[in-house]
C-alpha cells in the first residue's frame, strides 16, 4: 500500500507522538508498504529525504514561541497538494490535527483520498496553566475539544491509544467510526535483562542503593515537580534518575537544591535508546507522576522491561498501571501517597517481583506485531470501501453521469468544424 502519516511531530523532536508517528512509518516501509511522512523541517527551507526506507517531506517552519522544540510549519498550501497527488497515498494518517493534519485533510477532500486521525492530545498538553485554572479552564478544555472532535468527524476513521482517549472523544460529541489502538510495544526489543553495575557507574549512578527511573518530557504538565518533593520525604535512601530533557528543567534542577537533594537526584538528558534499555532493567522502580497522558510510552517500555510501577490515577495510566497487581497508583499530586508508596515497594523485595511479573503480562496486550495486524486491517479495509462507495456513487447517481456526458459530449461538439451555410 501507498501510506501517507502526517504529524506536526517527528524526529528529531523528542516526546510521545514524535516516537510514534516514526516507529509506525519505519514499521510499514519494513512491511514493505510505500511509506511518506509529512512533518516540519527545522529550517526555512522544504526538504525531501529518504530516512529509514520513508520518504520524509519536511516543510519550512518556525519555532512555537510558548513551547520549545514544537514547530509551527508555514502554510505549504500547494507544495503539499502536489506532494499528495505525486505520492497517490492509498490512505492518508493524520496524527496532527493543526497545520500540516488540516492542509492536508483538505486537499485528501478535493483528491478523494481516505483520512484517518489519531489523537493524541489533550488540552493540558496545549497549556497547563488554561486547562488548570479554575475559571477559564473548563471553557478552554470544551473549546479545545470541540475544535479536535469537529476535525475527527470529518474523518473517514478515528483511533485514540486507549479506551480512556477515546471516551473523551465520545463525551465531546465524537459520532465518526472509531476504535481505541495501543500505540503498542515492541517486545522483541524491551524485555527483561541483567543490571548493568559498569552503565550505572557511566551515568554517576550509585550502585550500592535501589535506583528510581522517570523517562518522560520535561514539561509542566508531567509534575515531575510532584516525584521531586516526594524523594525528599522518602525513608529508604534510594537514587531518583530522570532522563529526557524538557522546559521546566532549569526549575527543575533548582527545586532539587532548594530540596537539598541533589546528592539523591540524577538528571541524565538524553540517552540513547541503546542505554536507556540497560538503565530500565538496571532500575528496582519506575515512577510516573504526568497528569497528562492518553498512553504512557515510557510506562509501556518500563513494564515491558519487568518493572513494577507507581504511577499517578490520572487519565490512561490506570489502564496500564493496575493498583497492587502490576503496581500502585497515587492521587495525583500527593507527593506524601507518592514517597510512601514508593518506600512501600522500595522494602519488599518479593513484591516487586510479583508486581514486575504482573507488568509482562498486562504488557503483552500492547505487542507491536498484533498493533501492526490490526492496523494494516484497517488500511487495507479503508481504503476499499472507499474506492467501492466512489464507484458506487458513479453508477447510482444518474445527475452525476448526466453531468459527465454533458462536459463528454459539448467537448466533442467544441471539436467539430463548422460546416458551410
Amino acid at each position: 500500500m501507498r501510506i501517507m502519516i502526517v504529524t506536526d511531530q517527528y524526529p528529531p523532536m523528542v516526546g510521545g507522538v514524535p516516537t510514534v508517528t516514526r516507529n509506525l512509518a519505519v514499521d510499514f516501509a519494513d512491511r514493505g508498504h510505500q511509506v511518506s511522512v509529512i512533518a516540519p523541517s527545522y529550517s526555512a527551507r522544504d526538504i525531501c529525504r529518504l530516512e529509514q526506507k520513508v520518504c520524509v517531506y519536511r516543510f519550512s517552519s518556525l519555532e512555537w514561541p510558548t513551547y520549545k522544540e514544537l514547530r509551527i510549519p508555514f502554510l505549504p498550501l500547494w507544495p503539499l497538494r502536489n506532494v499528495i497527488k505525486k505520492v497517490d497515498p492509498d490512505i492518508i494518517h493524520i496524527h496532527s490535527p493543526v497545520v500540516l493534519g488540516n492542509i492536508a485533510h483538505i486537499f485528501a477532500r478535493e483528491l478523494r483520498k481516505p483520512v484517518i486521525a489519531t489523537n493524541h492530545f489533550l488540552p493540558i498538553n496545549m497549556s497547563r496553566s488554561l486547562a488548570s485554572e479554575p475559571f477559564i479552564g473548563k471553557h478552554f478544555c470544551n473549546v479545545s475539544y470541540s475544535y479536535l472532535v469537529y476535525f475527527c468527524n470529518r474523518c473517514q476513521y478515528v483511533t485514540a491509544p486507549t479506551t480512556t482517549a477515546l471516551s473523551l472523544l465520545y463525551e465531546h460529541g465524537l459520532h465518526a467510526p472509531a476504535r481505541a489502538i495501543s500505540n503498542g510495544i515492541d517486545l522483541q526489543k524491551f524485555a527483561p535483562g541483567e543490571r548493568d553495575p559498569q552503565l550505572l557507574q557511566r551515568f554517576g549512578l550509585p550502585t550500592d542503593r535501589p535506583l528510581l527511573l522517570h523517562v518522560n518530557r520535561l514539561s509542566e504538565e508531567k509534575r515531575v515537580n510532584v516525584l521531586l518533593d516526594a524523594v525528599a520525604k522518602m525513608k529508604m535512601d534510594a537514587h531518583l534518575a530522570v532522563v529526557s530533557t524538557g522546559p521546566a528543567e532549569a526549575d527543575l534542577r533548582l527545586q532539587a537544591k532548594r530540596l537539598d537533594i541533589i546528592d539523591r537526584v540524577s538528571f541524565l538528558g538524553f540517552v540513547s535508546d541503546t542505554d536507556l534499555l540497560v538503565l530500565r532493567r538496571s532500575a528496582d522502580l519506575f515512577v510516573i507522576s504526568s497528569e497528562a497522558d492518553l498512553q504512557s510510552l515510557s510506562t509501556m517500555e518500563a513494564m515491558a522491561c519487568g518493572l513494577p510501577v507507581i504511577a499517578a490515577d490520572a487519565y490512561a495510566l490506570p489502564e496500564l498501571v493496575h493498583h497492587e497487581e502490576n503496581g500502585l497508583l497515587f492521587q495525583p499530586g500527593n507527593s506524601d501517597e507518592l514517597a510512601y508508596g514508593i518506600d512501600q515497594l522500595l522494602n519488599e523485595r518479593d513484591l516487586r517481583a510479583r508486581m514486575g511479573e504482573q507488568s509482562l503480562k498486562i504488557i503483552a496486550a500492547h505487542d507491536r506485531v498484533k498493533v501492526l495486524d490490526e492496523w494494516e486491517e484497517i488500511y487495507h479495509r479503508l481504503a476499499i470501501e472507499f474506492k467501492d462507495n466512489k464507484e458506487r456513487r458513479q453508477r447510482l447517481h444518474p445527475a452525476y453521469r448526466t453531468q459527465k456526458v454533458s462536459k463528454v459530449s459539448k467537448a466533442k461538439v467544441a471539436k467539430v468544424p463548422k460546416g458551410n451555410n
